[in-house]
Formats: C-alpha cells, structure tokens, sequence
C-alpha cells in the first residue's frame, strides 16, 4: 500500500460526524475556497457538474438558519454552514464545460460540438425528476469529496438533510433552477464524534 492511499485510508477511517464545534474557532473565506476548489473535482453525470454552494459564515445569519434546520446546534457554532445546491437544469453549463474542455486541448472541436448537441437533446427531454435525480446523486459525490478534504486539512463536518428546504430555498432567494440538496457544517470539534458501526461487508456483497 503507497504512503497516499494509507493517508487515504486514515482520513476515511477518521471522519465521524461531529455535533459539537467549537464556536470560537474560523476557518478563512479562502480556506474554504481552496477546499471547495478540490471538491468540484468530483466527478458528475456529463461532466456537468450540477452544483453551486451557499457559505454561511455570519453570526446572525447562522442563527436564523438554525430555525430553519431543526434548532440544530452545530449550524450556529460550527466555523461555517455550507449549502450544496443540486441545479435541475444542468445542461445549460454544457456550452461552458465543453468550450473549456476545447480550449485546454482536451477535446477536438468535432468531439466538442458532438457533446453538446447530444447534452442538448437529452438532457432538456428528461423528465424534470430525472435531472433532479442526477443532479441529487452528483451533489452527494461533491459533498463527501469536501468532507474529506475538510479531515484531511484537521476540520470536521457533518451532512445535514433534516432541514426545511422550502424555507431555505425562500430565506436565500434561490431561483427555481435549483435546490438545496445538503447543510455540511464545518469547523473544529469541541467533543469526540459519536462513533458507529457498519453491517459486514460479507452481508451486503456479491463478487460475480
């Protein structure tokens, strides 16, 4: 096993969701960049990458969120909340994503102009549950990417979907284009995560 996927493999084994933050302690607006930088390497259906986030670092607005999240504690006193929005019409990013991808060398412009016209026949025809299915499934696989970059630089998270997501979407003016998919808490813990189990491997596998 290489030194990078035993560091891999601590950072998994070490990440718990934490409930108790330390209030007193911040992580910097460009810290967080950085993190959310690594995190949209995340892969996504047609590279469409479906997302778009909300930092929650005030005070205030951290309180009022906890109103809206079920009175948990870990909004208000965590560094920050971070909301991961899923975006239903994620084929209107396909001129933007295949026009970079052309521009770095990385696709031929036949190949280019072939991705967007079979993304602009498919993905606007799926029903609209379809794309919010991808596009829930995708903010999933960002969101676990952040959390465990989050371990990796010492903070800690957790996922919340216990939150009103209407009064969200309402409170932060989000458009109808997206949804607020998971809250991520960030930050230092105050007390060791609660630890779980998981079922046995053997009870959940098939090898074919």
């Amino acid at each position: 096993m290489s030194t990078i996927q035993q560091d891999l493999s601590t950072v998994i084994r070490e990440r718990h969701s934490v409930r108790k933050y330390d209030p007193s302690f911040k992580i910097s607006r460009e810290e967080i960049s950085e993190m959310l930088n690594e995190a949209i390497l995340a892969p996504s259906s047609s590279n469409l990458q479906p997302w778009s986030f909300i930092v929650i670092q005030d005070e205030e607005t951290k309180k009022e969120l906890r109103g809206i999240a079920n009175n948990q504690e870990q909004v208000e006193t965590a560094s920050a909340v971070i909301a991961v929005l899923g975006d239903k019409e994620m084929y209107k990013n396909v001129e933007k994503v295949y026009n970079s991808a052309h521009a770095a060398g990385l696709i031929d412009e036949a190949t280019k102009n072939m991705m967007i016209e079979n993304t602009n026949k498919l993905y606007p025809a799926a029903p609209a549950e379809v794309r919010t299915n991808i596009a829930n499934f995708d903010a999933g696989l960002v969101s676990m990417q952040l959390m465990l970059i989050a371990k990796a630089r010492g903070y800690d998270t957790v996922p919340m979907g216990g939150f009103d997501k209407q009064k969200f979407a309402e409170r932060f003016d989000i458009s109808e284009r997206y949804f607020p998919a998971v809250l991520i808490s960030l930050g230092k813990a105050a007390a060791p995560a609660y630890k779980s189990t998981r079922i046995p491997l053997e009870e959940i596998v098939t090898f074919i």
